[in-house]
Order: structure tokens, then sequence, then C-alpha cells
């Protein structure tokens, strides 16, 4: 069995406000979604660090409202590889960790680190770094029963430092703590081998025994590289980069992979197939519950 408790998709505000996000949430509710990541840092939630209180308490109106499982998205821009934003990093992940436990969202997620190519001397304490961040951000999860996972993600640029799946799965282990989980997002991984020309079932392999939460979107495993686009959907034509589709779009091979591996108990599978795809949404949410049966 794959250990897969539920099954969503994420949710995020579409311009800063609360109303754009109630209204997807909303939506999702009406096709009959019950699982929902919430993309937080899309609102004003934190300032420095701190709580907005008022929002914070809007907040969780909103998200009672709805019969929802709920996980939350961290701040996209994380980075505990960075010495000079960790401090600030990790005081806002805190603060997120709180508002977790105000909502009842059981998994906080956290992109893994990266360093660009001229934090040359950054760059030898860089995986410590994020390590011991991780440490004390699990720690300080744990009495608020709330689980970090850490996302492996794929270069961006060149000579940028980011770990590989393989070394994503290293680093909670090393970490070892009962609160960290490593997130495995599967077209982020396709791509990132695409570049390094490694095996991306042995990659996937590596982080499975530690996974505890999963993002599925389908894609090509094309990096994008120097492309730049008109519309989104010229990407998707060439099927270049992170394309976030609907399942099946893509050529990732889906039933393959969830009859192989086995993840965490508690682990939820997360589709970050937004409302662009609105209309492919329902058939994604069938598949998605049938992959996590294999």
């Amino acid at each position: 069995m794959s250990n897969i408790i539920a099954v969503g998709f994420n949710a995020a505000s579409a311009d800063g406000e609360f109303a754009s996000l109630d209204a997807d949430l909303e939506r999702l509710a009406s096709i009959g979604v019950d699982t929902v990541e919430l993309a937080l840092t899309s609102l004003d939630l934190l300032a420095g660090g701190r709580i907005i209180e008022e929002r914070a308490a809007r907040l969780l109106e909103m998200t009672s409202r709805y019969p929802f499982r709920y996980t939350v998205h961290g701040l996209v821009s994380s980075n505990f590889m960075d010495p000079t934003t960790l401090p600030y990093q990790l005081t806002a992940a805190k603060s997120l960790v709180e508002i977790n436990a105000r909502i009842g969202a059981k998994i906080l997620v956290q992109h893994g680190g990266e360093l660009s190519a001229n934090q040359i001397q950054d760059r030898a304490g860089a995986d410590t770094r994020q390590q011991d961040a991780l440490a004390e951000l699990a720690e300080f999860a744990a009495p608020h029963d709330v689980r970090i996972a850490l996302e492996n993600i794929f270069t961006t640029e060149p000579g940028q430092y980011r770990q590989t799946p393989a070394e994503i799965a290293a680093t909670v282990k090393a970490v070892n703590h009962p609160n960290l989980v490593a997130l495995i997002d599967f077209s982020h991984a396709y791509i990132e081998c695409t570049y390094r020309g490694l095996d991306f079932m042995e990659q996937l392999r590596a982080m499975a025994s530690v996974a505890g939460h999963l993002h599925v979107h389908d894609s090509f495993g094309r990096p994008i590289g120097d492309y730049k686009s008109y519309f989104p959907q010229e990407e998707t034509a060439l099927g270049l980069g992170d394309l976030h589709m609907p399942l099946g779009w893509g050529d990732i091979a889906w039933e393959a992979i969830f009859a192989e591996l086995e993840f965490l108990p508690g682990t939820v599978l997360m589709m970050e197939i937004n409302q662009r795809y609105a209309a492919e949404q329902p058939a994604c949410l069938i598949r998605a519950k049938q992959l996590a049966q294999l």
C-alpha cells in the first residue's frame, strides 16, 4: 500500500485578498474536493516574521467554513541555505507553523535551499545550515503537531547549487526528526534528472522511504533554459519547464510510479494543478484517487 490518506488540490489568492482565495475554496468544494493545500504567503499574514493577528483571525474564519483537510505551502522563496536571510526565513517559518496549528493543518511545505553562482563563499556550509535550521524548525513544530515537508526543487539558473532529490532525502535522514519528512515533487525531480543526467526512478526511490507529502502535476521533464514565452500556454505547447499540467498531458508514468513506490504513513497526495485547469480538475481528482489505491 502507498499509505496515502488524502488527495486534493492547492489553492492561492489571485490578488493578495481573501475573497479570491475564498472563491477558489468554494469552487473546489463544489467538485467534491476534501483536501486543500493553502498557499498562505499569497496573503499578507506575516510582517517581519510576526503574525498579523487581525488577518490570521480572518483566515481562521474563512477556513472554518469548509470541511477541508488542510495542508499549507510555506514561503515559495523559502531558503535555509542563504546565510543572509536565514534568520528571517526561520522566524517566518515558525510563525507559519503557529498558523498551521490554528487552522488544523498538519503539513507545512518548505522548499529545499539554493545558492546562486556568485555565493561561492557560502557554499561550504550550505548543507549544514539547512540541516540545522530544519532541525530547529521541526523541534518547534512538534508540540504544534505539524510536520515540515522538505520539497525537492530543480535548478533554475546557471551555476546554482541545489540538492538532488536523493540529497534532499539524505538531508531528511540526517536531521532524523519525526516532524520532518521529504516532499516528492515528481515534475521537479523529472526536470532535475533531465538536467543532470540522473535516473528518474532511482531518485524517486531514494526519496520514497522518507516522503510524507507529494506534489503531483504533469510535465515532460524538459528544462526551460533561456526560452521566454509570450503566453504561458506557449510553454505548454513546447513542453518546456515546470508546467503544472493536468495528469495525462505530460509523459510521467504515474501508474508505474505509484504501483512501485511506498511512502510514509499519513501521506497526502496534493495536485498543484490550479484553476487555469478548472475544467480538467474533476478528471484529475478521479485519476489521483485511483493512483492512491495502487
